[in-house]
C-alpha cells in the first residue's frame, strides 16, 4: 500500500445530486475525480487509479459502504472519508473499525468534507 504521487479522488455515491457535489468540493481542492455508483465498481477504481482520497456512502444497493470501506483500505492507504445519513454511533464505529479515516453525516457541510481533503494534501511531500 504506497501513497500515489497524482492527485485523484474517487467518489463512491448512488445519489447523482450528492456524487456531483461531491465532485464539485474535490475537484475545488485540485484533485481529479473518478465517479461510481456502487461499492463494487468504486473498489475498481480505486485500483486503476490508486487515489489519495476516497470518498464512500455508507448505504448503497448491493453491497455496503462499510463492506466497501473494508476491501478498499485492503488494497489503499487513501483518505477515506465515509459520508452517512446516519448519525448513530454503531454506523461511525463501524465505518471507522473498517478502515475509514474520516465519518461526515448527511447532509453535510461541503466546506468540512474539503477541510479533511485538504489537510490529507499538506501532508504529501513537496
Amino acid at each position: 500500500m504506497s501513497r500515489s504521487a497524482n492527485r485523484t479522488a474517487v467518489v463512491i455515491e448512488d445519489d447523482e445530486g450528492i456524487r456531483s457535489l461531491i465532485r464539485a468540493v474535490l475537484e475545488g481542492a485540485g484533485l481529479d475525480v473518478v465517479t461510481a455508483t456502487n461499492g463494487l465498481d468504486g473498489i475498481a477504481a480505486v485500483r486503476a487509479s490508486a487515489p489519495l482520497v476516497v470518498t464512500v456512502d455508507i448505504r448503497m444497493p448491493g453491497m455496503s459502504g462499510i463492506e466497501t470501506t473494508r476491501r478498499i483500505r485492503s488494497l489503499s492507504d487513501a483518505l477515506i472519508v465515509v459520508l452517512s445519513s446516519s448519525g448513530a454511533e454503531r454506523d461511525e464505529l463501524a465505518s471507522m473499525e473498517s478502515g475509514a479515516d474520516v465519518y461526515i453525516v448527511k447532509p453535510f457541510r461541503p466546506r468540512e468534507l474539503r477541510r479533511h481533503v485538504e489537510a490529507r494534501l499538506r501532508q504529501l511531500p513537496g
